[in-house]
């Protein structure tokens, strides 16, 4: 059994789950600086809202929509040292009074600094090494074969980019599906080949490859990086079974944010779970990064002290077909050695 080197995971990736006011609304006890916020309204529908240190607090994306970056001071009005600020509005990140919503959050290195690793040199490259993830900011070139820095130190296992100056499909990089393929985060398309997309090339410790493709190389990009870290973050993929006692999928630690996908056999839906909502296995509650719908309550899945299983046989989570996952840590299975190796509990 491999011990992590992170003991406390909650200091890189934390959830929170705030409830609406109408008014300024300061969301402490993050643990960190967040540096990415994705924010989703629970208790009906609102789009998924990204904000990044890269790009800036008023500068927004949505995961199920192909727009171009939006400029809004109706989200949040801040990064703070233990959290953030929700800005005053009935608008955007779940404020109006009542409203429930969510956000996940991810500490990198504030704005970051330009990277020339690659053939395209980075305006930002913002790099948490330790934690396995990284914001960068580039402008293509056109050209099939470039390069962009990511600053990792390691090969990335998922990359995930948007354009930002217009109209685009957010671009999904998986190591499981393979650098000939791509995923669109936004719909729900099985994976489909593209030399455009990552140029076939597999990402190294120091660049990606993108091809001439729209959504990877013809202009303005935000790029969200990430390797895989013993006990805290695993990128991987398993088969289904089609039946309700579902795959036990392994990560060693205990899941506190869960993404899946169907890659092969047909369309599907993208599931996203946490260990913070309401719900308990089996009635873990998720939401769908390619909708703009209100959290589900079917019975699903299991979060686990050391991985995850399916509980339902449906197509979307668990049919006879590869999935690809996404998924950080709550607790590793167990810490390092010494006084801190104490063993997760299920959830």
């Amino acid at each position: 059994m491999a011990y992590s080197s992170i003991v406390k995971p909650s200091v890189y990736f934390n959830t929170k789950l705030t409830t609406g006011t109408g008014n300024s609304q300061a969301v402490t006890g993050v643990g960190f600086q967040p540096d990415w916020i994705w924010g989703k309204r629970r208790d009906s529908s609102g789009n998924h809202s990204l904000f990044d240190a890269v790009r800036g607090i008023t500068k927004g994306l949505e995961s199920n929509d192909t727009g171009a970056e939006f400029t809004s001071t109706d989200y949040y009005s801040s990064f703070d040292s233990d959290g953030f600020t929700i800005a005053a509005g009935s608008g955007g990140a779940g404020n109006s009074s009542g409203q429930t919503a969510v956000q996940w959050c991810w500490k990198a290195n504030g704005q970051g600094s330009s990277n020339t690793d690659g053939s395209i040199n980075t305006t930002y490259t913002s790099v948490n090494t330790t934690a396995g993830f990284s914001i960068v900011s580039y402008t293509g070139n056109g050209t099939a074969g470039a390069t962009v820095g990511h600053g990792l130190g390691a090969v990335p296992k998922m990359i995930i980019v948007k354009k930002l100056s217009g109209v685009s499909t957010w671009n999904v990089y998986h190591q499981a599906i393979g650098n000939g393929k791509g995923l669109y985060l936004n719909t729900t398309d099985a994976e489909g080949a593209s030399t455009g997309f990552w140029n076939d090339t597999s990402p190294t410790s120091s660049v990606f490859s993108v091809g001439a493709d729209n959504t990877t190389n013809s202009a303005t990009y935000i790029a969200y990086c990430f390797r895989d870290v013993t006990g805290y973050s695993k990128f991987g993929s398993f088969t289904g079974n089609a039946s309700a006692d579902g795959t036990f999928v392994y990560t060693g630690f205990k899941p506190a944010f869960l993404m899946i996908k169907r890659a092969t056999g047909g369309t599907g839906n993208w599931h996203l779970f946490d260990s913070k909502r309401l719900g308990y296995n089996v009635n873990n509650y998720g939401v769908q990064p390619n909708l703009s719908s209100a959290e589900n309550t079917a019975n699903d899945l299991d979060l686990l002290s050391n991985g995850f299983k399916n509980r339902q046989s449906g197509n979307d989570l668990n049919g006879s077909n590869t999935y690809i996952y996404m998924a950080f840590a709550e607790e590793p299975l167990v810490a390092n050695s010494g006084t801190d190796g104490v063993p997760a509990t299920a959830r």
